[in-house]
């Protein structure tokens, strides 16, 4: 059977002006590291997931690489992706591990919160292959999306701060880590300035050897060869409470449409083509790894924008590349020693990486607002935006028997219903709450009272 990658001119070259496109490919020796490639570009956000929340690096990686081999398949070599793990999943998991035994913690709950999003998140995509993705538009307005996404990344900041007072030292650890990713930004191009986050870490782990703040005892004792350290998923019939995790989780969802919408959008743009009839078999794709992943104790997955900026940087599209790349992780994952040495990265580390990890993830939800011009003079976009932040950032909690909902889940329903209730009765006052702005008109009154000019 031929390979379905044809080769771009002679297989070496990549003109200025052109570029390589799904279907094709170069050399294999220069596929070959195209792919490497990849797995450098996504192996810092990916290992930081499993490293955060407990899970094991060796089946996230597992079922990272198995996750885009099966993204390709389904989406038929038309979509250049690789999924890794997503950063949205982390409160959640911390919610359905808290209150239990820290040094023995039951990650099959958590697992089983996994789990439901990637039977959902298979759901939305097998609905947007038959409807389209114009519901989801009505649900979620720029607004609203861009508020979720916004205090998911907010509502982390407490375990930055706890990671930053771990031990004395942790503090300066933290510091030069962040420092280091910063510098790193500024002063390099190309690929090395998109593997700040990544290079940052390796400085900030050396800086912590030297202040004696790695145990090894761990790396040593790991074997170099063996299966990925997989753990079986809660039974929800067998422990009822696992069903209480579900709110919690279930804000992901939005994120995770909102991730493979832009993912499949930029794509597009880069390569000159429309992919939007692909949207609903990259969802159902995403859902099914992510599914798979809840299965055998893996982190949740996403499509990464690590590697659009890899493409954008290099011109090659050839989905031959992400091939390579899943199969590179799947090999890394038999190997104990690397989730090892994963595991002992400290906390000082952790906290000046994820201090801007965090904040990033937070603004990606105000470049939602940004990119779709959210008109905040309009009262039901400020509220839409305020009252969920605030929750989310809170981490207001409510428990309703044993369904528990976190700031999360809250701020996330806050959005929807204060978004469509604001606009149902604006429209049944006759009009749409987007004349009056009371939060300017508030302000430039005491402007003016005090003797200033109001345009500031």
């Amino acid at each position: 059977m031929s390979l379905p990658w044809k080769a771009h001119g002679d297989g070496t070259h990549v003109s200025p002006d052109a570029i390589v496109l799904p279907e094709e490919r170069l050399s294999w020796p220069r596929t070959i590291g195209f792919g490497a490639q990849h797995v450098v570009a996504m192996f810092g956000a990916t290992f930081l997931v499993p490293l955060i929340t407990g899970f094991s690096p060796t089946a996230t990686l597992f079922f990272s690489g198995l996750g885009t081999l099966l993204f390709l398949l389904l989406t038929g070599n038309r979509l250049p992706s690789y999924l890794g793990s997503s950063f949205a999943f982390i409160a959640p998991i911390a919610a359905a591990l808290a209150g239990g035994d820290p040094e023995q913690p039951d990650l099959g709950r958590a697992s089983f919160g996994i789990l439901a999003i990637g039977v959902l998140m298979a759901i939305v995509g097998i609905i947007v292959t038959r409807f389209g993705t114009g519901w989801i538009n009505a649900l979620m307005p720029p607004v609203v999306m861009g508020a979720i996404v916004a205090l998911i990344g907010f509502n982390l900041a407490p375990a930055v701060k706890n990671n930053w007072n771990a031990t004395e030292l942790s503090g300066w650890v933290a510091l030069i880590t962040i420092a280091s990713v910063l510098l790193i930004t500024v002063l390099f191009r190309g690929l090395i300035g998109r593997l700040s986050i990544v290079l940052g870490m390796v400085v900030g782990y050396i800086a912590a050897i030297l202040m004696g703040e790695i145990d090894f005892s761990g790396v040593a004792d790991a074997a170099w060869f063996g299966l990925p350290a997989f753990h079986a998923v809660g039974n929800p019939f067998a422990d009822p409470t696992l069903w209480g995790l579900l709110p919690a989780f279930l804000p992901v969802v939005l994120v995770l449409i909102a991730e493979n919408v832009g993912h499949v959008k930029s794509v597009g743009l880069m390569i000159d083509r429309d992919l939007d009839p692909v949207t609903g078999r990259a969802l159902l794709a995403d859902g099914l790894s992510t599914m798979l992943a809840g299965f055998g104790g893996g982190s949740g997955t996403t499509t990464y924008g690590e590697n659009i900026g890899v493409m954008a940087a290099t011109r090659v599209y050839s989905t031959a590349a992400y091939w390579v790349a899943g199969i590179i992780a799947i090999l890394l994952s038999f190997s104990p020693k690397i989730g090892a040495v994963i595991f002992s990265v400290p906390a000082g580390v952790l906290a000046g990486v994820t201090v801007a990890l965090y904040g990033l993830i937070g603004l990606i939800g105000v470049k939602i607002w940004i990119d779709n011009k959210v008109d905040f003079s309009k009262p039901i976009n400020q509220f839409s935006a305020a009252v969920p932040l605030i929750v989310g950032i809170a981490d207001f909690g409510l428990q309703i028997g044993s369904v528990v909902f976190n700031g999360i889940a809250l701020g996330t329903i806050a959005a929807v219903l204060v978004y469509h209730v604001m606009r149902l009765l604006g429209r049944a006052r006759g009009g749409e709450m987007d004349v009056a702005d009371p939060v300017v008109t508030a302000s430039t009154e005491m402007n003016a009272e005090a003797g200033a000019d109001p345009r500031g």
